[in-house]
């Protein structure tokens, strides 16, 4: 599985962005996709998944309300629609794909957001 990642940059706060993943290869197999981030210093954490099955969707704390995670499965796409955006949600973005048992990450896209 190879997952690409865009749509990142620098935003103000209270902006918005889009992020969008596309996955190939063997992408029936996938069992979960998400986002995680990771700012400098800290380690790298979940931003919002489907969770296994696809039925519903778990997200950070410090995001509910302002995030919203989607997907194209004819494209083999998910996306996060970042609305609201603090200085703290500066980060890179990875995407995620699990395969029972590997993980694969994507290569990251930055996002920064500037008070």
């Amino acid at each position: 599985v190879q997952l690409v990642e865009s749509g990142g940059g620098l935003v103000q706060a209270g902006g918005s962005l889009r992020l969008s993943c596309a996955a190939s290869g063997t992408t029936f197999s996938i069992n979960v996709m998400g986002w995680y981030r990771q700012a400098p210093g800290k380690q790298r954490e979940l931003v919002a998944a489907f969770t296994s099955g696809g039925g519903s969707t778990n997200y950070a704390d410090s995001v509910k309300g302002r995030f919203t995670i989607s997907r194209d499965n004819a494209k083999n796409t998910i996306s996060l629609q970042m609305n609201s955006l603090k200085p703290e949600d500066t980060a890179i973005y990875y995407c995620q794909a699990y395969v029972r048992p590997i993980i694969y990450w994507g290569q990251g896209t930055q996002v920064t957001v500037s008070s």
